[in-house]
Order: C-alpha cells, then structure tokens, then sequence
C-alpha cells in the first residue's frame, strides 16, 4: 500500500502557559498543504523499515513510523511488514512531516487490516506518538489547543491564494524552542482574530511566539521573512517551532523560483 502523508503550516502560534506535565498550552491553527513524502509498505517475513531522501537522524527501530507500528500491533494482530519511506519533507522545519508519517500509517494500517478504528481512537493513539499527530488523522484546517492534540474543524478557503514555503536547511529543536519561550495567556484568541479580521490584517494582529526565540539565533530566517513581505506576500510566518516559512500570496505573476529554493502550493483543501 503506497501513500503521501502531507506537511502543515501554522498560521498563527501562541504559546500560553507551562503545564506541570512539562508540556505547554497552545493555540494554532494547522492547515495541511501538498509537500508530501511518501511511505510504502507490504506483507513481509520479518519488519523492516528503510528510507530514502531526506537523511533521517534517528535508526529504524526508533523511527516514528516503526513506533507507530509497534502501538498499534499491541492492540491488534497486524502481520509483519515491509516498509519504505521516501522523505521529502524537511525535517526540524515546523512542517511537520514525522507527525504525518505517523498518522498515515496508522490510517492506513486500520485500512488494509480492515480494523474498524474510529478516528477517535486513532487520534488517542497518535497524540501518544506526538502533539501534532491527532492533526493529521481527520488532516482538515483545525484550531488545535492543549499542547496540539485538541482539535476543532476550523472553516477557512485559501484557494485563491499561492502559498510558498521556504526551508533554509536550518534544523530548530522542538524541545529547546518551547524550553526557551516565554509564554503569555493575557492576548487575544487567535480564533477571535480569525473569525473577524481579514487576511490583510494578519500581518499585524497573528504572530508565531516562536519567532521571537528562533530570528535573534538564526537572522536569516527573519531575512526570509521580510523578503517575502517585499515581493508582495499578504502574510508571512515561520511555522510550528521553525524554521520553514511561509508567504501568502494573490495571484501574481512572480517566478518564486527565481529568488527562492521552493515549494509552491496552491491553497486548495487536502482531499
């Protein structure tokens, strides 16, 4: 069974107080986008993991994907499996791809073992694998509060809209960028702003907290930040923890390629 477990953006970040639990509550809005890795796997005598893109930096047996694997054969009776995943989302970027990597399969797995897992369920198994991956079990634009694993379906259409995402090879550590912030909960909701305020003023009123931790360390995202605003973006944000960004852009004219090492997505709904 071959799929495309596909990347998010944050629009928005705020990270609201330090849980006794080590974690932080948060409020974002996640929205899948197109950039995808693709993951394989079939019925095989022993489990074997591979990969191939992307260098991963952690072995086989402590993968996400093998994880995931391992979580769910404790409650069901999967057959071992072959798997091969191709990496072409950016890893330490904020995009994602790991919580994706591991959704998807634990989809797909209830799928071609015909297990009839609800995505209730599903998602209590991925939140144990990482806050992200709850997102990526329904993968629909959703406010997600906590430390990322509640989610609410969150109506918003970018279709009309380009969005480039820009990944300078720069890895930011999760752990240390929410160990290093300063959390605030006296702001604005970000769905308040969202539900009143057009794309136009975002610029002003959404912030990712993490960019106050991450552009004095590495300036050179901040750099690609306000480029993007130079050449006409709406509104522009490092996502997650970093450090990919992103711009939104109108429709326009402009060969990104011409001034950065891109992807480009039009904004359509992730079917």
């Amino acid at each position: 069974m071959l799929f495309f477990p596909n990347a998010k953006i944050n629009i928005g970040l705020n990270i609201l107080n330090r849980r006794d639990d080590g974690f932080h509550d948060i409020e974002t809005l996640m929205i899948p986008v197109g950039l995808c890795d693709s993951l394989e796997f079939i019925k095989a005598k022993e489990f074997l993991f591979s990969s191939s893109g992307i260098v991963l930096d952690v072995n086989s047996a402590n993968n996400i994907c093998t994880k995931a694997y391992e979580i769910l054969k404790k409650s069901y009776p999967l057959t071992l499996l072959s798997m091969h995943l191709h990496k072409a989302i950016p890893t330490g970027a904020g995009l994602g791809g790991g919580s994706a990597d591991a959704a998807f399969l634990l989809k797909n797995l209830n799928n071609y073992f015909n297990l009839n897992i609800s995505n209730i369920e599903l998602q209590n198994f991925a939140k144990v694998l990482g806050s992200d991956c709850p997102f990526f079990i329904k993968n629909k634009p959703s406010l997600a509060f906590g430390r990322g694993e509640i989610l609410e379906t969150f109506d918003i259409d970018l279709s009309n809209y380009k969005i480039v995402i820009v990944h300078l090879g720069i890895h930011v550590n999760t752990a240390w960028a929410y160990k290093n912030s300063k959390p605030d909960s006296s702001r604005s909701t970000l769905k308040s702003i969202l539900t009143s305020q057009p794309i136009a003023n975002w610029k002003n009123t959404i912030y990712n907290d993490f960019e106050n931790i991450i552009f004095p360390l590495y300036p050179e995202i901040k750099e690609l930040k306000d480029k993007m605003y130079n050449l006409g973006a709406i509104y522009a944000s490092m996502t997650g923890s970093g450090s990919a960004v992103f711009g939104i852009f109108e429709e326009n004219k402009i060969d990104f390629t011409e001034h950065f090492s891109c992807f480009v997505w039009q904004g359509k709904t992730i079917n």
